[in-house]
Parts: structure tokens; C-alpha cells; sequence
């Protein structure tokens, strides 16, 4: 019947006793998934996001920059093939110029209107008006990176690889303004007094610049590259920095690629990263738009996604707040997102980062809220303009306006649960605030891979209950939801939590080791173990079948516990559970020629037993340990596994030593040894001559190793009278016997 029992319990999976759930209610939680069409505020609240709509869908890989010319244009500047558009205040993109080199990263327009242009990788900066070009200035440098104004109409160039600020008159006359000893300028501004702000790479260093070749450096990052600055009236400004948070900096960026039909530049986008703490809702108004600032060029052929220096675990990214009295705090950084540009909005920052092109505002209080997402590899670039607030992507270099309503549908879907075995779903309940005209919509599918491919099940039908609808999705280790919601633009739908209950099927726990040795308590003191010859060792079985055995013995080691004053055997064993339940054990021996087990000792918490070798008479034996996980568990599904060490000879009884009568002749005295022992193998005999110490002695065939063994004992130069010779035999468990002759 017990075997009947046992094999009915193996035949079906086993569910661990314990519900568990998986919860996602905090800013955090959402973040790590996927959304189309919602924004996630900063107290973990999705909900309907503000409509984006694309004003431009060029066929270029990335819009590097975009910068606000006169009665409401807004242009950009692409890359690979060099292209200006010009989107007219009704939205209308069309190309206004195509430069003979594939990368346009800065662009800027004067007082009267006029467009700028800098493009790559030989640097020349274009006047473009009236729908024709004109080469303006030629610094010789590889990159113009940055373009600024200043007040006077004065043009400032931000180049690589020398790291040098030019300024330019309008009559396109120009020279070095400031060296910087970096490699590259990558962004250009003026704070509110009208002094040009540069920021650097790869050290990212924020300089102020005040006069020809004179410069004050407002902030030294421990991030590579300043991507962007905004500035405030009151003087404040705000800087975004990209890179790995260690103080090595990554090296120069790479030139031009050969591509078909030319030189081609791929301009990389430094990588950066954004913590998560949690923001608010999506009411925006326009302030003004920020300088433009390049990423940095790359050799590539056919992407423009380079990545800077990165290290797991530290910050990749950071928006730093620089007062008007020079004082520095970091007011957002990441380790997972990068962030590329900035701006002022309001009294608000708004921010944009390369996962699925993410739009974040930053308000006061520093917490962020994802206002929405593009859906793009990445959002390279942002500005306020007179149109609404533009996000420029790459991967698909594309133009979105940010619009006040909010779009009529949106979907979540959940980062992958790992139940970390396969699991019996339960219920899925979600809480949420939903107006009679807004819909709501859940589906699930489950997996056995960790990321959901093929073998995955399809999406489920439609879950609408929240209060629990049970999950139809087959058992499996992987689950994941997809939210879908719907709503008119007078509703505002709101998801706040929602929890996923199952059950895992309990693995069984693992019993690793089990090691046999010996405890004397008492003082088992070294030099008397010394003087014996001999000490303890253990035996250690594992559950990969391995047995080590360490000696320090002479002769091999054999797997036999010593015998010592008092001594104890000491059973340890290592056991664990892939669930985490608790454990409780139970302990058996069994001797080698016996056919049953015998219990020791049942319900032990702990993982080792002491027991005196007094209670196991001379032999061979085995030790068998069983963890049981049936303190978490029911009985139905509790768990046990064991493990059996290695046999253990146990001998408690000294060898027995018979001494013949003493032969002299003379001087010369010869005595006969007969040792043996009934449990173990002996392995050394010694002898004493009137208390003199003791000298060693082998058997005659040469090795002392046998249960039974022989011994001669020669000495000559015997002096005459009467003498005691004492003959000690030892066995593999460390027990002496002795034998006494009386010589006369």
C-alpha cells in the first residue's frame, strides 16, 4: 500500500501549500513594461497619455537635431544623408536642403531668421536661405557638433576631435574662441547673462566661458559626455550627462565609414540611463526651445546607435541642477535608460530617453512621470516650440508633436513573471478607477521558455472581471498580461494595481552532503595525538557520489572512524530547499551486513547529530539522511529526498598482542610479535626498552597492513641483567594493544 501511495504521488505534479502573487502597483513595477498610448504617473497610476502625432516620417535612420525658425518652422537635421526639413506651422514637413555629407547634427537660426547648419564628418557649417546653401565657415575640424547665438548674432561652433570653440561674425569670419583640451564640444548655450555654456567629452565637463581662451568650469560630471543644457530666468541650469558613473572615460568617437556612394558618418547616441521614482499627470503649455546638441559619430554603415562606456549596476545616465551660486545636485539619474536630451517646460524638465522613445517630465518634487512613448528605438531630441512640444527619434527618423488631448486607446503589457517552476494559475484582479464609457480589457499567456516566442501559448480571450477572473492560460513557469483600454476623450480611465495568484508546484529539497567524523570532547590534545601517530579523519559523501577522505594517518587512509578517549560520532549533513520551505530531517544507520534501516533520531531541525561510538559495536555502517519539506506543505504534497553515505568502519576494540618468550644470546635478544584485530586493518607497531622511547617496528613481510601481522624484534649489544621490553600495536581506528616481556 505504501508503494502504491508513493508512485501515485510522483505520477502527478505536486503544488507547493502556499498561494503566491504577483502584484504590480508601483511606478517601478510599470516601468519595466511595455506601453503604447498611456502614461504611468508617479504614484504607479496608468492612464490614457497625451496624443502624439507625426508631423514628420522621413526615410532617414535618425533626426539628430531640430531647432525653431521664424512664424512657427521647425527644422531638423538628419543623418545618413544629410538632409534639413522644414515643418511649416500647419505640421507640413518638406526637404529644404540636402548636404553633400551624410550627417547634419546642429542646427541654429539667427536674429533675422536665417537657418545654420553643421554637418560631418568634414566639418563645414552652411548659411542656408532662400531655399540655397552656402558654405559660412570651415574650421578644418572633423565634427561640428553644436551651434549656438549669441546676442550680437555672433556664431558659436562646437567642433571634434580638438575639442575647440569657434566664434564666427556675420560676415563669416571666424577663430578659436576657447580651447578645451577634450575631444569634442557637444553642446552649446547662453545662460541668462548672455555667457556662453559649453559642455564636453569624453571627461564631461560643463565649462562657462567668459572672454577668449578664458573659461570657468561649472561642473566636472562623473559621467563621459554633457548631452544637453537648459537654462531657467533665475539663473538656474539644468545639464544632462551620459555615460558609466566611474571615473574611467571612454575614448574618442570613432570617424567616417565608407558606405556605396560615399563617406558615411554614423553619428552615435551616448548611452544613458534613468532611475525609477515615480511622477505625475500630462498638462502641458510651451516654453522655449533648447540649443541643439549632436551625438557623437561612430564607424558604422547602416545604424547610428553607438553606446557609451557602460558598467552594470551604476548610473548611465543623470540631469544634474546647477544654482545660480554654483552649487551641484543630481536631480534624476538611471542605470537602465538613456536619457539624450532635455529642456525647460514650464517650471518643469522634461526629458527624453532611448527605451521604446520615452517623453518623462521631471517636476519640482524630482519624482518623474512618463508623460508617454513614440515607440521608437529612441527619442533623440526634444524642443519647445510654437507648434507644441517636438520629440525627434531614431531607428526611424521621425517628428512627433505632443498634443493636448489624450488618445482614445491605449495597451500595457507586463514584463515576463518568472514563478520559477511551473505553477497552477489562479485569478487575475486588477483594481482600477474605470467611467461607464471607458473598457478594459485583460488577456494572458503562459510559457516554459523566458521569453515568450512560439512555443508559448496564444493570448487568451478577454478577462473583464476585476474582482478575479480565473487565469485560462495552461499551468506553466512564465506568465504574462496585456492590458488593453479604451475610452472617449472626456473619460479618464485610470489602472492602479493588478495581482496575479498561483500556485507553485513544490520541488522537492535537495540533501548535498552528508559528512561522518569524530568529536572528542574532552582534551584530545595534539602532542598526544602526535605521539600516537595517528589522528581522526572524516568521510565526506556528496550527492554526486564523490567520497573524499582526509588523513593525517601515515600510511593511505581507509574509511574507518577513530577511536579515541570519549569519542563521538559526529553525522553532518547539508540539505536545502529550491522553494524555500522549511526542512526537517530524520536520521537512520545501518550496519553493512544488516538488511533494514534503523531510526536514530526523527524531526531534527538542526543538520548534525552527536552520537558515542560506545553505541555501535565494531563494523561497517552506513548513515542515511531524509529531508522533508512537510513544515510548508500539506501532506499530500509535501516532498522527501535522501541521501546514504559511504560505508564507515567503526572499531572500538584494541588489536590483541601475544609476545613470545625472549631468546638471548649473549648480547643479541630476539622476541616473536603476533598482532591481530577483529575489525580493522592494523598499521603500526612500536616497541620501548626500559621505558626508553618508543621506536617503530615493521612486519616482517615489510608492510603493516593486515588485520593479522607478525613482527621480529633483533637488538643487539644487550646489556646483562633483567629488562622490560613493551610492544604497542595500533589499529586503523587509532586502539592500542600491548604486550610486556620481562628479559633476564
Amino acid at each position: 500500500m505504501r508503494l502504491l501511495a508513493v508512485t501515485a504521488a510522483l505520477a502527478a505534479p505536486l503544488f507547493a501549500s502556499t498561494t503566491a502573487t504577483w502584484d504590480l502597483s508601483t511606478y517601478a513595477d510599470f516601468l519595466k513594461g511595455k506601453m503604447a498610448g498611456l502614461s504611468l504617473s508617479r504614484d504607479g497610476r496608468l492612464m490614457l497619455a497625451p496624443r502624439l502625432e507625426t508631423l514628420l516620417s522621413s526615410d532617414q535612420q535618425q533626426v539628430w537635431t531640430l531647432a525653431n525658425g521664424p512664424n512657427g518652422v521647425v527644422y531638423s537635421g538628419t543623418g545618413h544623408r544629410g538632409r534639413v526639413y522644414a515643418i511649416d506651422a500647419k505640421g507640413r514637413a518638406s526637404v529644404l536642403w540636402t548636404a553633400g555629407q551624410p550627417e547634419v547634427f546642429a542646427l541654429a537660426v539667427n536674429s533675422q531668421g536665417v537657418l545654420f547648419a553643421g554637418t560631418s564628418p568634414d566639418g563645414k557649417v552652411y548659411r542656408i536661405a532662400g531655399g540655397k546653401a552656402e558654405e559660412f565657415f570651415s574650421p578644418g575640424a572633423k565634427y561640428i557638433w553644436s551651434l549656438a547665438f549669441a546676442p550680437d548674432d555672433s556664431l558659436f561652433v562646437g567642433t571634434g576631435d580638438q575639442g575647440r570653440i569657434y566664434r564666427v561674425t556675420p560676415d563669416g569670419k571666424g577663430s578659436v574662441y576657447y580651447e578645451s583640451g577634450q575631444a569634442h564640444i557637444t553642446v552649446l548655450a547662453f545662460d541668462r547673462e548672455g555667457r556662453l555654456l559649453a559642455g564636453s567629452e569624453p571627461n564631461g565637463i560643463l565649462y562657462r566661458v567668459t572672454a577668449p581662451g578664458k573659461a570657468f568650469v561649472l561642473y566636472d560630471a562623473n559621467l563621459p559626455e554633457i548631452r544637453g543644457i537648459a537654462t531657467t530666468a533665475d539663473g538656474t541650469i539644468y545639464v544632462a550627462a551620459l555615460g558609466g558613473s566611474i571615473s574611467k572615460r571612454t575614448a574618442g568617437i570613432a570617424g567616417a565609414a565608407a558606405s556605396s556612394g560615399g563617406t558615411v558618418v554614423t553619428a552615435p547616441t551616448t548611452t544613458i540611463t534613468v532611475t525609477d521614482t515615480a511622477n505625475a499627470q500630462s498638462d502641458f503649455k510651451a516654453p522655449k526651445p533648447e540649443a541643439p546638441k549632436a551625438a557623437a559619430p561612430q564607424t558604422s554603415v547602416s545604424t547610428a546607435t553607438a553606446s557609451a562606456f557602460e558598467l552594470a549596476g551604476v548610473d548611465k545616465s543623470a540631469i544634474y541642477r546647477i544654482a545660480p551660486d554654483n552649487t551641484v545636485e543630481t536631480v534624476w539619474s538611471s542605470k537602465d535608460e538613456n536619457a539624450y536630451d532635455l529642456a525647460l517646460y514650464g517650471s518643469e524638465i522634461v526629458f527624453v530617453t532611448d527605451t521604446q522613445g520615452r517623453l518623462y517630465r521631471l517636476n519640482q518634487d524630482r519624482k518623474p512621470t512618463l508623460v508617454t512613448q513614440t515607440g521608437e528605438g529612441e527619442a533623440t531630441r526634444i524642443l519647445n516650440s510654437p507648434q507644441g512640444l517636438m520629440v525627434a527619434t531614431g531607428d526611424l527618423g521621425k517628428v512627433y508633436r505632443l498634443v493636448a488631448e489624450r488618445t482614445a486607446q491605449g495597451s500595457f503589457e507586463s514584463p515576463v513573471h518568472d514563478a520559477n517552476t511551473v505553477a497552477r494559475w489562479g485569478r487575475l484582479s486588477w483594481r482600477a478607477q474605470i467611467p461607464s464609457s471607458a473598457k478594459l480589457v485583460f488577456r494572458t499567456r503562459t510559457g516554459n521558455s523566458a521569453r515568450p516566442d512560439n512555443t508559448w501559448s496564444d493570448w487568451s480571450g478577454p478577462l473583464t472581471d476585476p474582482v478575479g477572473a480565473a487565469i485560462p492560460s495552461p499551468n506553466a513557469r512564465y506568465l504574462q498580461w496585456r492590458m488593453d483600454l479604451s475610452a472617449s476623450n472626456d473619460a479618464t480611465p485610470v489602472l492602479e494595481s493588478v495581482t496575479a495568484a498561483y500556485l507553485p508546484q513544490n520541488t522537492p529539497p535537495v540533501v548535498r552532503s552528508i559528512t561522518v567524523n569524530v568529536q572528542s570532547p574532552g582534551a584530545q590534545k595534539a602532542s598526544a595525538q602526535t605521539a600516537a601517530g595517528s589522528s581522526a579523519y572524516s568521510i565526506t559523501v556528496t550527492d554526486t557520489g564523490d567520497t573524499s577522505a582526509t588523513a593525517t594517518s601515515s600510511g593511505t587512509p581507509s574509511q574507518t572512524i577513530s577511536r579515541g578517549p570519549n569519542s563521538q560520532v559526529q553525522v553532518v549533513w547539508q540539505a536545502e530547499d529550491p522553494d524555500g520551505d522549511r526542512l526537517v530531517y530524520t536520521l537512520y544507520f545501518r550496519g553493512d551486513d544488516e538488511r533494514e534501516w534503523k531510526l536514530i533520531r526523527g524531526n531534527l531541525t538542526e543538520n548534525s547529530l552527536l552520537l558515542d561510538t560506545d553505541v555501535l559495536a565494531d563494523g561497517r555502517y552506513l548513515f542515511r539522511v531524509a529531508a522533508s519539506d512537510r513544515p510548508s506543505n500539506p501532506p499530500a504534497t509535501a516532498r522527501d529526498t535522501e541521501l546514504t553515505s559511504s560505508p564507515i568502519l567503526i572499531d572500538n576494540t584494541p588489536p590483541v598482542v601475544t609476545a613470545s618468550a625472549p631468546r638471548r644470546d649473549g648480547s643479541k635478544l630476539e622476541i616473536d610479535v603476533d598482532a591481530a584485530d577483529a575489525a580493522s586493518s592494523l598499521r603500526r607497531c612500536e616497541y620501548s626498552v626500559d621505558a626508553s622511547p618508543w621506536t617503530p617496528l615493521e612486519a616482517e613481510d615489510g608492510v603493516t597492513d593486515s588485520p593479522h601481522e607478525r613482527f621480529l624484534l633483533r637488538l643487539d649489544d644487550v646489556r646483562a641483567g633483567e629488562h622490560v621490553v613493551v610492544f604497542r600495536v595500533y589499529d586503523s581506528a587509532n586502539n592500542a594493544g600491548l604486550a610486556k616481556v620481562v628479559v633476564r
